[in-house]
């Protein structure tokens, strides 16, 4: 499978690295990522630990025709790097509004690779959005100044179920208009 051949989702070019769709040939590497628990707790939806063909089956959901997220690897093999460093999503609400999500390998913290995924989406708006929103654990501030980066503002206080964490965590959310 190409790059190209996911419906709808294109590939997208940023700086180092380009954001493309999942291929099975990723669960690899996502697998490997997803299943260290600070990648884990710093999400709602990866539980810890990782159950085998979790993987196969997020990226099975994420090229679905009828999916309501896109996915993107961020994939720096045109550079000569690792073809998965981490993940950046939109999901679709209503009203021209997504909601994104990412994380990166723990190796690559804290050297602006989500910072650059993030604006690579926003400036591409893949999905033709007005408004964007995204949210953040309040212990994890490296997440909130990676949207703050990208022009996100603060909203609001909130609280979100983590699976890997068993509980619900306090959030940060951030809205950016793009009209």
């Amino acid at each position: 499978m190409s790059f190209e051949d996911v419906i709808d989702q294109p590939v997208i070019p940023a700086d180092g690295f380009v954001l493309r769709p999942l291929t099975s040939a990723d669960a690899g590497l996502i697998s490997l990522y997803a299943a260290d628990e600070r990648v884990a707790r710093a999400t709602t939806s990866i539980p810890h630990p990782l159950p085998p063909g979790s993987t196969d089956a997020f990226i099975l959901r994420a090229l679905a025709a009828d999916r309501t997220e896109d996915v993107w690897a961020i994939d720096a093999s045109p550079d000569g790097k690792s073809e998965v460093l981490g993940l950046i999503g939109l999901e679709r609400m209503d009203r021209e509004q997504s909601e994104i999500g990412y994380w990166v390998a723990p190796a690559l913290w804290n050297n602006g690779l989500a910072s650059r995924a993030v604006s690579a989406i926003v400036e591409a708006n893949p999905q033709a959005c007005r408004t964007l929103f995204g949210s953040v654990f309040q212990d994890n501030p490296a997440s909130a100044r990676v949207l703050t980066n990208a022009g996100f503002t603060y909203i609001g206080d909130a609280e979100q179920f983590s699976v890997a964490r068993q509980s619900t965590v306090p959030t940060w959310t951030y809205l950016k208009k793009l009209d």
